[in-house]
């Protein structure tokens, strides 16, 4: 499906954070010669504001309209100082939902935005806008952490967990790296949680694991290098986020997982914790990509 990667969709607020976003979708645009749309969203003022008298809304009009003349600008000033085209969009209103309908009205394939750190409560009950795009986009969405500016793509970490799903995010992975020349690094997190194995009966169990690794569909090479590993940790994404650190990965694909919403909204996905905490670059790719 990386083939149809023909329309990025980035979604800046003009931070620090939006502007490392940037570098890599100036990446993948070059990489797949895909077209880029730039999208900023102006908050929306309170509804209770526009029962004010017809003065006081004509002012808020008339600045909101001078805000979205200003951010179109600084796209376009931000395109001449680029190697690709822009195309600017404003819109104002919810940013994740803004994001999400922008996506869907110009056919994006691929959205990319900076992470924003949240406080742990915030994270927990409230949720980024990253986390609200992630929750309800149907397309892979690039998430990129602060201090991140330069672009690599020699190692690209795919979590495995012989799922369904796996095979196909496998293939989205191996194509991202034909694309990039990367090494991929296949990872299976054996979850230990708080359990103390003796070392005899953790072999037998990473034993096990790689049996299974091996059992899985061959695919042809050609000049991709490939590398499967077992690791154990706590949690899945403990153990991925450690493994991407300690081996310098450049970048993480893996697909949301499918809980129920209370579920998702007291724990959160295995993907979400490993966005929150994962100091490289995560790629999520929802299910509904799949289907």
């Amino acid at each position: 499906m990386t083939e149809s990667i023909k329309k990025i969709l980035w979604a800046t607020d003009f931070s620090d954070e939006a502007q490392e976003a940037l570098l890599y979708t100036e990446a993948f645009a070059r990489a797949f010669k895909a077209q880029v749309v730039a999208l900023h969203v102006v908050p929306d003022f309170s509804p209770a504001l526009y029962d004010a008298a017809e003065v006081i809304k004509g002012e808020i009009a008339e600045r909101v309209a001078s805000v979205k003349e200003e951010k179109k600008k600084k796209i376009k000033d931000i395109e001449k100082s680029k190697s690709i085209s822009i195309k600017a969009i404003i819109k104002e209103g919810n940013p994740a939902k803004k994001i999400i309908e922008t996506s869907e009205k110009e056919k994006a394939d691929l959205i990319v935005l900076g992470r924003r750190g949240l406080s742990a409560v915030e994270k927990l009950f409230i949720g980024s806008v990253a986390n609200k795009v992630l929750r309800n986009s149907s397309i892979p969405l690039l998430l990129i952490p602060k201090n991140h500016a330069q672009p690599r793509f020699k190692k690209i970490l795919v979590p495995t967990d012989f799922s369904d799903q796996e095979e196909k995010e496998r293939d989205y992975a191996w194509k991202l790296a034909k694309k990039f020349d990367s090494h991929l690094l296949l990872l299976h997190v054996l979850e230990l949680h708080d359990y103390k194995f003796p070392p005899r009966v953790l072999d037998e169990m990473f034993e096990k694991v790689e049996q299974r690794l091996k059992q899985r569909k061959k695919r042809e090479r050609e000049d991709i290098q490939v590398s499967e590993k077992v690791f154990h940790s706590i949690n899945a994404a403990l153990g991925i986020t450690d493994y991407a650190e300690e081996n310098k990965a450049d970048m993480i694909v893996m697909s949301t997982c499918v809980q129920s919403q209370w579920e998702r909204f007291f724990l959160g996905s295995t993907t979400e914790k490993v966005i929150s905490f994962s100091s490289v670059p995560v790629l999520a790719i929802p299910p509904s990509y799949w289907e």
